[in-house]
């Protein structure tokens, strides 16, 4: 299935229903009277998060919704039918956005979340609604109101527990595969992984947390180059970012600066959150630079360098019962 994260679609509640102009007509009534009744209400759009979608490719090929409209009134002072509400289903982390790309107008972030986007438009009056004791006739009825519309933005920003960042090539497609069901794509080239990835990790029978795979960034990316940094939202509801770095490609200082640069240059708080940093690949290297390495890491971070290799598992239950702690901190808060 294709990946989506972002779409842009036009909404439309539907119209109220027409009053009606009508008058009474029964044997042996000598004067009737107005007995015209009311449009119905028109459909609202509203929006709900399910569980079985993880992208949003539905709104590529299908852009336009619109509600129905209000059924109109009739005589006997019969109401239009009220017309059904026009439920749209996304994915659950869906974000929805305003024309601007800046307002946001709902966070669908849980399963079964429900929100009104629209509102349809008021059925209108029949003459019913307008006899008074000076106008016995009146031959007044409205039209129905009209219901909202607008174009908004759907960004889609997966809901996990851990992200994994890092440089093309780092490792981060085999390490996912190692410690969840995931499948992602692996091959020795750059940019393997073109959407983010999506795998849980089960330490215990109560202890599980989701890990989200982000395709590689590079230096620039935050202006579009590479892949650039349009995935970078799907961690923002993290807990805590993994950073692997290719140990056995050398200048480990500079990868990791790069990476630190890219997440403070697309902002979104990501900077901020907690960071587990990971050397990658330990059995392509010697002893002796995996201590230089690890060493000159820490010195530039200032942080604990953890050492793995995802191939071999080496220190991979470490780096997992690391992230659920964090994790699990981060639940009771």
């Amino acid at each position: 299935m294709t990946f989506l994260a972002q779409a842009k679609i036009y909404l439309k509640a539907g119209d109220g229903g027409d009053g009606v102009t009508a008058f009474r007509r029964e044997k042996f009534i000598q004067y009737g009277g107005p007995d015209g009744g009311d449009g119905g209400r028109g459909g609202d759009v509203v929006f709900e998060a399910v569980q079985n979608l993880n992208t949003l490719i539905d709104f590529r090929y299908s852009q336009h919704f619109r509600a129905r409209k209000g059924g109109n009134g009739s005589g006997a002072d019969r109401t239009g039918a009220a017309a059904p509400t026009m439920l749209i289903k996304v994915p659950v982390g869906t974000q929805i956005f305003d024309d601007d790309r800046e307002t946001m107008l709902a966070d669908l972030d849980v399963p079964g979340k429900k929100i009104v986007l629209l509102r349809g438009g008021d059925g209108g009056f029949g003459n019913a609604r307008f006899k008074t004791s000076t106008n016995r006739a009146p031959r007044r009825s409205d039209k129905g109101w009209p219901g909202e519309e607008r174009w908004v933005w759907l960004r889609l920003k997966l809901i996990a527990d851990a992200g994994l960042i890092g440089q093309p090539n780092a490792g981060k497609s085999t390490f996912l595969k190692a410690v969840s069901g995931a499948n992602p794509k692996i091959a020795p080239y750059p940019f393997t992984t073109l959407h983010p990835q999506l795998g849980v990790v089960r330490l215990s029978m109560s202890e599980e947390f989701v890990l989200a795979d982000i395709p590689g960034l590079i230096e620039g990316a935050h202006e579009g180059t590479g892949l650039g940094d349009r995935f970078l939202g799907h961690v923002e509801r993290c807990a805590v970012l993994l950073h692997l770095i290719d140990g056995a490609a050398g200048h480990v200082v500079d990868a990791w600066r790069t990476i630190r640069h890219e997440l403070e240059a697309y902002g979104g708080g990501l900077v901020d959150k907690p960071e587990i940093i990971v050397l990658n690949k330990a059995d392509s290297m010697t002893p002796r630079e995996l201590t230089s390495r690890k060493a000159a890491l820490a010195k530039a971070s200032g942080a604990p360098v953890m050492t793995i290799s995802a191939i071999t598992g080496q220190g991979v239950p470490e780096i997992l019962r690391a992230l659920q702690n964090v994790i699990t901190e981060a639940r009771k808060k």
